[in-house]
């Protein structure tokens, strides 16, 4: 099949964690991962990112498919259930409250900036090397934060791919599950606006 453009953002994701580690402002661009998904569900685009733009997940695909460094096999059915991709959204969006919160204690100047990167949530890694800017400290704190979150989820994914199928991360990717959450809002809503019409019609 002929590439497109969209077939290479891979190199993105690759590149955002390689200039994280050298310059920690670098991890605000994470938030293009998490506006664009839920900009285009939001627009109609359905789940379209996920299928097509997600260059994590294009990386996944890469290394596990084409490389072949993945066992290729099934998930356990718990971790495709409802239940679990909700529950694994819900502690995503406490852990990135918690991060804002650390952001605006900084920005407040209640805590000093924490030159950390926190990996899985709990192993603090000294990253001070990473950040040399004259800036204000909350934007600093906030890179330090995104930045963890999305090395975090970027090792869940890489051990995903090793144990299971390559793109098993999609399966319980918190933006993910928030587009497709917003999906079915938009369409429970075309339903409803479908129904009175087809009642009026008879």
């Amino acid at each position: 099949m002929r590439k497109t453009w969209y077939d290479y953002l891979w190199i993105f994701s690759s590149l955002y964690i390689v200039l994280g580690f050298f310059n920690i402002l670098f991890a605000w661009l994470g938030l293009l991962c998490f506006l664009i998904p839920l900009i285009i569900a939001a627009a109609g685009g359905g789940k379209a990112y996920c299928n097509r733009y997600c260059g994590r997940g294009q990386l996944f695909g890469l290394l596990g498919g084409r490389c072949g460094i993945s066992r290729a096999k099934d998930m356990p059915a718990f971790l495709k259930s409802r239940w679990f991709r909700y529950g694994f959204l819900a502690f995503f969006l406490l852990m990135f409250s918690s991060m804002l919160f650390s952001t605006y204690l900084v920005f407040s100047g209640a805590r000093s900036l924490r030159e950390v990167v926190t990996l899985l949530w709990t192993i603090k890694l000294p990253w001070h090397w990473a950040y040399n800017a004259d800036i204000a400290p909350w934007i600093a704190q906030f890179a330090f934060g995104f930045y963890s979150v999305m090395l975090t989820s970027t090792v869940i994914g890489i051990v995903m791919m090793l144990l299971f199928k390559p793109r098993s991360w999609c399966v319980i990717c918190p933006m993910g599950t928030m587009t497709q959450l917003i999906c079915k809002a938009k369409n429970r809503k075309l339903l409803s606006e479908i129904r009175p019409r087809s009642g009026n019609i008879n």
